[in-house]
């Protein structure tokens, strides 16, 4: 089965100087890399603006590095979701969306990334919904949002409603200690957006302790892959818009996870 049109794959971030070799032609400079990875992928999921937001030239930037048709996903800045957890953050917000508007019909999916919560942080989900209601009721509808929470107890079927409620995605996670795709879908309606996006996270901790490079595949995740391209292809297939990408901590190597997912997937039935 071909990638259809409605699924888009591709990595977290593009900048790693690892893939210069395996991935970007040898001495290819940093300034080029992005217009080198839209040669081969359609959609990439911005890492950087998790730790800040960049400037507007830089934005420009990637607009004009980048073809008709290439999507920027892109993770809100930490300081909104993890260190003022939602309150007093409407500045740095209003900021940011602003400043991501500039790549116009190039600009995709915003992903709200939370951290594991622990009790001292909130003692139960209620609490941190009582946060998150009104910033959801408050989101601008010009702009698409994503949702990753990393408290497995906290998915549950009202917590995916109050997602649906304003049409924000539920972020899909392969993760060391989050519950499998199939897991999830034989107990709950995971489609809480007009699009899918999924993310290949991995065990950071684990995969660091065997690798500090990251230019090969060095984990066998074809297993998990196949279970996540069969789930996948069902939402693809009732035509729903989907992101999925990869991250290096994922098996060892981004661009390689991609590339075999795509083979897993033109395999499969």
């Amino acid at each position: 089965m071909p990638i259809p049109e409605n699924l888009y794959l591709g990595t977290s971030s593009w900048s790693s100087q690892d893939w210069v070799g395996p991935f970007y032609p040898a001495n290819l400079k940093p300034g080029q890399f992005i217009e080198a990875y839209a040669r081969r992928f359609r959609a990439v999921e911005i890492d950087s603006t998790y730790y800040s937001i960049p400037a507007r030239s830089v934005v420009l930037g990637w607009k004009e590095k980048t073809p008709p048709g290439f999507i920027f996903a892109a993770k809100i800045p930490s300081v909104i979701t993890h260190q003022k957890v939602l309150k007093d953050c409407q500045s740095e917000f209003t900021l940011f969306l602003s400043t991501m508007a500039l790549l116009g019909d190039r600009l995709g999916p915003l992903l709200l990334q939370f951290p594991y919560f622990n009790r001292n942080a909130f003692a139960s989900r209620e609490p941190f919904e009582k946060l998150l209601r009104p910033f959801l009721k408050a989101l601008p509808k010009e702009f698409q949002f994503a949702l990753e929470i990393r408290n497995k107890n906290w998915i549950s079927w009202d917590f995916l409603e109050l997602l649906r409620e304003h049409s924000v995605a539920f972020a899909l996670v392969a993760q060391a200690w989050m519950p499998r795709i199939d897991t999830l879908a034989k107990a709950l309606d995971l489609i809480t957006g007009d699009f899918c996006y999924a993310r290949f996270i991995g065990d950071r901790k684990g995969i660091e302790a065997k690798t500090q490079k990251w230019d090969k595949l060095i984990e066998d995740k074809s297993a998990e892959m196949t279970v996540w391209s069969n789930e996948l292809k069902k939402i693809v297939n009732k035509g729903v818009k989907t992101y999925a990408f990869f991250n290096n901590h994922y098996a060892g190597f981004a661009p390689g996870s991609v590339k075999q997912f795509e083979d897993l997937w033109e395999k499969g039935m």
